[in-house]
């Protein structure tokens, strides 16, 4: 089965998406950088030899119509192309070179590709992409600065979960056990899993939920669950600037990972499927690295032990 248009793999491949239970958002997006993509390779393989660059409105005329086999070299020149173009921050970049390497994984698995040509692309690297969060006392002073309660338990309960804006939005009432601390949210690709609730949080939701008994913890409009879109006005309101719901979620691992040092437990919290995404989210603070240096590192155990062992040393009488 060798071989095919993007054309007719597109459609394979968001079916194949689907199955995967991935939203329809994540679907479009992933569909629009392959689309993107094959528009270049087509303009490549078809635009006069003698012109060396390609424009954005050249991108109008192309088509899917054609293999999507291709050499490695043709995946640098399109991230070379999108670079240069100056449109895509460097974690879009990124998120495209995700794209293109699920795609292709998945049409090495279907024989339609030879070779999986994204294995020969190396990522660039971001730079600044440590992710800037607020610290527990911090998140407390934004938390305590909010005089209204909905939107205040809203950035409280994101802080206290860490769960993702979607997974908060999507809360139903019946879905929180007072008893044992705990919520069931759905995650990703609509996994269920259970996050745990400090005392506080849970007695601010129980007054905030008054007699009602179901439906949406957080209602939007017409009665519905509140949208993403909501939420994250509630942070441009009330948060510092570039202080998102994701970054209260990055504050919430760094704490628990900080306190605890069980990397397991927060991947769990987080619902993270690989251990190598929840990495991201953590630090270690400053004390900790000077601790963890001098007792460890070679030169300055061998400087910690000379200072021990004068401290041991007591000085000798003088010899008449």
């Amino acid at each position: 089965m060798q071989g095919g248009f993007f054309s007719e793999w597109l459609n394979r491949y968001r079916h194949y998406l689907r199955m995967r239970n991935y939203s329809p958002r994540t679907i479009q997006s992933y569909e629009q950088v392959v689309k993107h993509f094959a528009y270049y390779v087509w303009l490549r393989r078809n635009i006069d030899p003698q012109k060396l660059m390609i424009y954005w409105e050249d991108f109008s005329k192309a088509r899917v119509e054609t293999s999507v086999e291709v050499p490695p070299v043709l995946l640098d020149d399109y991230l070379s192309f999108v670079t240069s173009m100056r449109t895509y921050k460097p974690k879009t970049l990124h998120r495209i070179i995700s794209t293109l390497s699920s795609f292709y994984r998945f049409l090495y698995s279907q024989g339609a590709v030879s070779a999986n040509p994204m294995l020969a692309v190396e990522r660039p690297k971001i730079k600044g992409q440590e992710l800037r969060y607020l610290k527990h006392s911090q998140v407390l002073r934004l938390i305590d600065s909010i005089d209204d309660v909905r939107d205040r338990l809203i950035v409280r309960a994101i802080y206290a979960t860490g769960v993702r804006v979607s997974e908060l939005c999507g809360i139903n009432i019946e879905d929180i056990d007072f008893e044992d601390g705990t919520i069931k949210v759905r995650g990703k690709g609509g996994k269920i899993r259970i996050v745990f609730v400090d005392p506080d949080t849970l007695a601010e939701m129980d007054a905030f939920i008054g007699k009602r008994i179901e439906g949406p913890l957080f209602v939007g409009q017409q009665g519905h669950h509140i949208s993403p879109r909501a939420v994250q006005h509630i942070f441009r309101k009330y948060a510092p600037e570039g202080i998102t719901p994701h970054k209260i979620r990055h504050s919430y691992a760094s704490e628990l990972y900080r306190r605890s040092k069980n990397l397991r437990v927060v991947q769990e919290n987080l619902g993270h499927t690989s251990i190598k995404t929840t990495e991201i989210y953590l630090h270690t603070d400053l004390e900790e690295r000077k601790r963890v240096y001098q007792e460890f590192f070679p030169l300055s155990e061998r400087k910690n032990s000379d200072k021990k062992s004068e401290q041991r040393t007591e000085p000798e009488s003088e010899q008449w």
